[in-house]
């Protein structure tokens, strides 16, 4: 076992590599590949719905509820193993077990079809459940890992290498894809889908394999020799309600978090449907222009998020973590007005850069701003669990929000808009936050 001393160059590196290991699921799962394959399942069998459940559904809901079904699963689950965690003192061998569920079941998702749709649903469920529990061992090791002056660029770094990773492995696929005779697959429709099918597997294989080199170095967690019980199996919620109650104690992180838990409502949102968006509301003159539109867009996105992280955390050295905020999420606010107005392909591209130049930014220093305000405290992985719980129960808000409004006015431009409201509230609340004297 190595055993790298806090803040040295290779344990950095070791740790941020982890984002360019899983990042690629984010990508081609999540935005990319998967939705385009998943709506082109439902166009070849020529239906809108399917009967799921004794009930008849719509493809687009669909997959919304079982993505926020595998987010509130990942809410209840993290703080048990975040207790568990901390209590064993061997949280890499969580994210070791996430990482592996999360990699085999996109790997699995080769054979997702409407005539399984229910093996497929699961499938697909897991591999969101490995991903997300993974990232809160590996989030909960930023502290551990990096001194407090160290955090932001780390942060920014491991969100860039993510970026620039997952990119590469969808120009892979995008080619396989685009060009599936040059590959051995055929020509035509089926060969494409086969294409996509095999870029699944690409997906859990780049995750295993560059995943290696970051469990090589990182240490195992604060060491015990403790055993688990049954007592201690949900040990992990009176953790995060010893976690609520020490905010009484700290203003600064208190006041943070709830900041955090309203602008990252809107911003995870508008990441989650931007492509649907993209797609129902910009004229793009064709399918074909259509696709290769929206592909271009995320790849813009991706490209100009390197940028924005890295500039991100330039800034919040010269200015501040909490002004960069501040301004930020007005970018943000203004990113969802223009959305509402917004209808060629060209503007979108715009948007896309804007969107991009803030996404990389705001996550990082999201992450690393909370890093700083923890106390001093060996318990890491229990204060990441609460703050990815606040996450990911604001996404479930979030989507919800969004999908009412869509639902009630029949136009998704009026949700978007409606959006600016969570950024200005976050603003306000971010200028709450106790400056240091």
């Amino acid at each position: 076992m190595i055993n790298l001393q806090k803040g040295s160059k290779k344990l950095l590196n070791a740790w941020a590599f982890y984002d360019w290991a899983n990042s690629v699921y984010s990508l081609v799962i999540a935005s990319a590949v998967f939705p385009i394959y998943y709506q082109a399942l439902f166009n070849a069998a020529e239906i809108d719905t399917i009967v799921v459940f004794g009930g008849s559904i719509r493809s687009t809901p669909l997959i919304s509820y079982t993505t926020a079904a595998a987010f509130l699963a990942v809410s209840f689950i993290s703080p048990i193993l975040s207790g568990i965690a901390d209590y064993v003192g061997n949280k890499k061998i969580f994210m070791k077990f996430f990482c592996y569920l999360g990699a085999i079941s996109c790997m699995g998702m080769y054979f997702f079809s409407l005539e399984h749709i229910y093996i497929s649903l699961l499938l697909y469920f897991m591999a969101l459940v490995g991903f997300w529990s993974s990232w809160v061992f590996y989030n909960s090791y930023l502290p551990d890992v990096a001194f407090p002056v160290q955090q932001d660029r780390l942060s920014a770094k491991g969100f860039s290498l993510g970026y620039i990773g997952s990119v590469i492995l969808l120009l892979f696929n995008l080619a396989m894809i685009m060009f599936p005779e040059s590959f051995g697959l055929g020509e035509g429709g089926p060969a494409k889908m086969k294409a996509m099918q095999i870029s699944f597997i690409s997906v859990g294989v780049w995750w295993i394999l560059f995943s290696q080199y970051t469990f090589y170095y990182l240490p195992k967690g604060n060491k015990s020799n403790n055993k688990v019980t049954v007592k201690i199996i949900f040990d992990g919620y009176k953790e995060l309600k010893g976690v609520y109650i020490s905010l009484s104690e700290n203003i600064k992180l208190k006041r943070y978090l709830g900041a955090f838990f309203v602008y990252s409502m809107a911003v995870q949102t508008v990441m989650l449907v931007a492509t649907y968006f993209g797609e129902q509301e910009i004229s793009w003159g064709g399918v074909e222009q259509k696709t290769i539109g929206l592909i271009s867009s995320i790849l813009i996105i991706q490209l100009v998020a390197v940028i924005g992280a890295t500039l991100t955390s330039r800034y919040s050295e010269k200015f501040g973590n909490i002004p960069t905020l501040v301004v930020i999420n007005c970018i943000w606010a203004t990113i969802c007005v223009i959305a509402y107005f917004i209808e060629t392909p060209m503007q979108f591209y715009i948007l896309a850069g804007m969107v991009g130049m803030v996404m990389g930014g705001i996550q990082a220093l999201s992450r690393s701003t909370y890093s700083k305000y923890l106390p001093e405290t060996k318990d890491t992985t229990s204060y990441f669990s609460f703050y990815d719980v606040a996450e990911k129960i604001g996404i479930v808000i979030g989507m919800l929000i969004y999908g009412i409004i869509d639902q009630i006015t029949g136009n998704m431009r009026n949700s978007i808009l409606f959006l600016v409201l969570f950024f200005v509230v976050g603003v306000i609340l971010l200028l709450r936050i106790p400056r240091n004297k």
